[in-house]
């Protein structure tokens, strides 16, 4: 009996040493996959004339050898349940299936960085909520999807060929002396201590987290640090955190606030109860009596960035009929868009939202009195949603709806109006939608006010234009941006097509009978994907920027054209502008008044990125992280550093607006 006893402990004790020996030889082929990857992402994006500190390049190296000790651990760990117990060709399937797939990812989060400008994030999951067919087509047709699967391919071989190479060396199946019990338990201890403290990423300090991605003050070196693994568990932990609505204080909490009295505090608002503080978040100063209602024409441009129109000339002409407009409008030229997507940026907008996505779920189907056209249909206006693209992406025909559109019209719609129309990946040709609002606005009562909110579509991957549609001959010599994308004169033909024919109607409305009681507005979704990566920090800023454009009779604009500003103050600006006060929330300031002679939380220019990042006069920083600060002034004063009652400041709002839609979805 103590004989059997022995001999099973004693399998035991094998078998778990060979678990151990066979887990450490899986993480060797991971992380030199890994590793390569990055080394050939780092490579494959480097700007033409970007110079790095060795010591940058260094650290990044480090950090980043660390994340991919901690993700293969924890696979060797987790695998530790089988590991001791299958064959020794069992074994070394599963390891070859598991080195593809973090090959696999790792190659996703390369070339997501190159269409994204940063790893992956929750937005990846839009591929199962967009039109995955039109999403995978797009990819086939703009990136080398043959040559990266031969990437994918030989940089497997290489894993599986060191996990051959590490077996015959360290032949974790041979048994061992039957009688070094003891030696075999000392490195069982050895053996599974170590592969938690990989796991953990540290030995003596908290482990490996989302902040310990930030090495240097270069955001692009820091951006290579996180593997596909990582980057896809970060993105994972982001997108659950967004969908748990039953919690409001979430994510109040995340940024440092124990309740919203406490954030409301440091911006100097009403704050003795919960309901105060709401209060406050919905409260604007009055508009003057008898202030008329305009019709209000809000369009969100596919892919507008701010940069192309840093170079616009008579011979790098990207704005066409909208050049001549701008002389008699407000832009806005420091501008941040709210999402890097278009649907998370069209729920920011609508909804003041920094959860996304929000109305996908059971939060669609009720009503947000806040959103933008619940406002304006409670203040007496007729609300349009017009879309080049399908309205059933996102599910925007049956949100939109709810939401307090009285009409959508997408493309489908457009097809029947103008059959000669053609329905194309995402839809027709940004020109329906045009010919479309001009017949529906002169039609309009002139006793009933009309608010249109119209998204574009055709400045997007795959660049094609009307087949009839005369290309502008551009010089390239114009343009000092990064020139390392094949797509970039596409998409600036492609640019310039949106955008000629949104200044023609402008100069439709600006000559016609609607002149004296129209708005027009105008901004981008989200900055160019082909315009580079932006890795000096100098142009860093340019990343987030789009840019925000007012046209109407006889603007007053102001002195903040060129401050610090993002989507979030675009309404708070125009429905006063507009005529329409209350009901919405006071997600931002006004651009159209005088910056306050005194400091003002509530009206400090700063623009702010709704991923958690913001933007002040000096440079850019993510939300309660100094390390990350980088200056981006095109004069930098003698102290351009971070600014903790900044962050402090921007936190609050962002808790508030956070917490504003979870509260308000408790009911």
């Amino acid at each position: 009996m103590k004989h059997a006893i022995a001999r099973t402990l004693t399998s035991i004790l094998h078998g778990t040493l060979r678990g151990l020996l066979r887990a450490w030889v899986l993480i060797v082929p991971l992380v030199v996959a890994l590793s390569v990857i990055r080394w050939g992402q780092l490579a494959y994006f480097w700007p033409q004339g970007y110079k790095a500190s060795g010591s940058d390049l260094l650290a990044v190296a480090v950090q980043g050898f660390r994340f991919d000790l901690k993700v293969s651990a924890i696979a060797g760990f987790l695998l530790l349940l089988v590991l001791p117990w299958v064959s020794f060709s069992a074994q070394r399937r599963l390891v070859s299936g598991l080195v593809l797939v973090y090959v696999f990812l790792g190659f996703i989060n390369l070339h997501y960085f190159g269409f994204y400008k940063t790893p992956i994030d929750s937005v990846i999951f839009g591929l199962f909520e967009d039109d995955t067919a039109a999403v995978l087509q797009t990819v086939w047709h703009d990136f080398p999807v043959l040559g990266t699967l031969l990437a994918v391919a030989l940089t497997t071989a290489l894993g599986i060929a060191v996990h051959r190479l590490i077996l015959r060396w360290v032949q974790p199946d041979t048994r061992w002396n039957q009688r070094a019990v003891v030696l075999r338990l000392a490195v069982v201890t050895v053996a599974f201590i170590a592969l938690l403290f990989a796991g953990k990423g540290t030995i003596r300090q908290m482990a490996l987290q989302r902040q310990h991605l930030t090495v240097t003050t270069s955001q692009f070196l820091n951006d290579m640090v996180p593997n596909g693994v990582i980057a896809l568990k970060y993105a994972w932990d982001n997108r659950r955190q967004s969908q748990n609505l039953s919690d409001p204080l979430v994510g109040l909490k995340a940024l440092g606030f124990e309740s919203p009295q406490a954030a409301a505090q440091v911006l100097g608002l009403p704050s003795a109860t919960e309901a105060e503080v709401r209060d406050a978040l919905y409260r604007h100063d009055p508009l003057p009596a008898a202030t008329p209602k305009k019709n209000l024409v809000f369009f969100l441009m596919e892919s507008w960035s701010a940069e192309p129109m840093l170079y616009q000339s008579p011979t790098f002409d990207v704005l066409g009929r909208m050049a001549p407009t701008l002389n008699k409008a407000c832009h806005f030229s420091n501008f941040e868009s709210a999402q890097p997507g278009t649907h998370p940026s069209l729920e920011a907008i609508l909804f003041s939202s920094p959860i996304t996505p929000l109305t996908m779920g059971d939060a669609g189907r009720k009503p947000l009195p806040w959103g933008v056209a619940q406002v304006a249909k409670q203040a007496g206006y007729d609300t349009l949603f017009v879309t080049s693209a399908r309205s059933g992406w996102r599910d925007l025909n049956r949100v939109l709806k709810v939401q307090g559109f009285d009409e959508v019209i997408d493309a489908n719609n457009l097809k029947a109006d103008y059959p000669e129309a053609t329905v194309g990946l995402w839809g027709v040709w940004d020109s329906f939608v045009y010919r479309y609002l001009e017949k529906r606005m002169a039609a309009q009562p002139k006793n009933k006010p009309l608010f249109v909110f119209v998204l574009t579509a055709t400045n997007h991957p795959p660049y094609d234009l009307p087949a009839d549609y005369q290309r502008v001959p551009l010089d390239m010599a114009q343009w000092k941006g990064e020139t390392s994308e094949a797509t970039l004169v596409p998409n600036l033909d492609t640019y310039r097509y949106a955008h000629d024919l949104l200044g023609a109607f402008v100069q439709t409305v600006q000559q016609g009978p609607l002149k004296d009681t129209t708005i027009v507005a105008a901004t981008g979704d989200h900055n160019v994907r082909s315009f580079g990566v932006y890795a000096d920090a100098s142009r860093r800023y340019l990343m987030r920027q789009v840019p925000f454009v007012i046209w109407g009779d006889k603007l007053q604009c102001g002195n903040q054209l060129t401050q610090p500003a993002s989507h979030r103050d675009m309404f708070n600006t125009l429905f006063p502008l507009a005529g329409i006060e209350g009901g919405y929330v006071n997600a931002g300031r006004n651009l159209l008044k005088p910056l306050p002679a005194q400091p003002d939380p509530m009206n400090a220019p700063r623009g702010l990125f709704f991923t958690g990042e913001a933007r002040n006069a000096q440079g850019m920083w993510q939300l309660g992280n100094p390390k990350s600060f980088v200056c981006t002034a095109a004069k930098p004063p003698a102290q351009c550093e971070f600014n903790a009652l900044d962050d402090q400041q921007e936190r609050a709002r962002y808790g508030l607006l956070d917490w504003n839609v979870r509260i308000s979805l408790q009911k």
